[in-house]
């Protein structure tokens, strides 16, 4: 890696230390991390003061914290509700799937090295729910309860279906939808 400023050497180091932490989690090596970026290991710690504030600078990174949710501005309003949590879903499913072992990483730093991070975590997960919201307030007026309430429900069972080790073939996009806005009983006049 040529000379950076220590911002660019910072934001270079973030960049290649987010797939090892996919791959080895917490134990990831700084000489890992060095050999990843083509630097020696003590460049680490000219920018970082030790290993866990990479990890948590990485996983900030990683998470998009700071950042508003992009999930309003990546649906296409004029498709029916439906179809709009539908993408939504498979946006998210992707995002858990790419970020579940960084959850596991973050869970397992020690607490006064994580500082803030928890707490941005939750803010990220609310701006979340808050995006999903916003996506399914145009049709307000055809649900049982508030769009916050529905964000909160989809973005459970997203959770919990992703993170589920129940057996069975995983629910789809679909699938997932059609039980928040439809429920589990059929209907009368509905085949079996």
């Amino acid at each position: 890696m040529p000379a950076l400023a220590p911002d660019d050497r910072r934001a270079a180091l973030v960049a290649v230390t987010i797939p090892l932490l996919r791959e080895h989690g917490a134990a990831v090596t700084t000489r890992q991390i060095a050999d990843a970026a083509g630097v020696a290991e003590g460049t680490i710690f000219g920018v970082f003061p030790d290993k866990h504030s990479l990890i948590v600078a990485a996983l900030r990174s990683a998470f998009g914290l700071g950042r508003d949710s992009t999930l309003p501005r990546v649906i296409d309003p004029a498709d029916d509700l439906r179809k709009r949590l539908v993408t939504v879903v498979e946006i998210m499913g992707l995002r858990f799937q790419q970020n579940g072992p960084l959850v596991a990483v973050a869970r397992s730093l020690p607490p006064e090295a994580t500082g803030e991070l928890v707490s941005h975590l939750q803010e990220a997960r609310q701006r979340m729910m808050h995006g999903i919201a916003e996506i399914i307030e145009p049709d307000r007026e055809r649900l049982r309860t508030t769009p916050e309430t529905a964000a909160r429900l989809l973005l459970s069972i997203v959770f919990a279906t992703g993170h589920s080790d129940l057996g069975g073939d995983a629910l789809t996009a679909a699938e997932i939808v059609d039980v928040l806005l439809d429920g589990l009983l059929i209907r009368r006049g509905e085949p079996d």
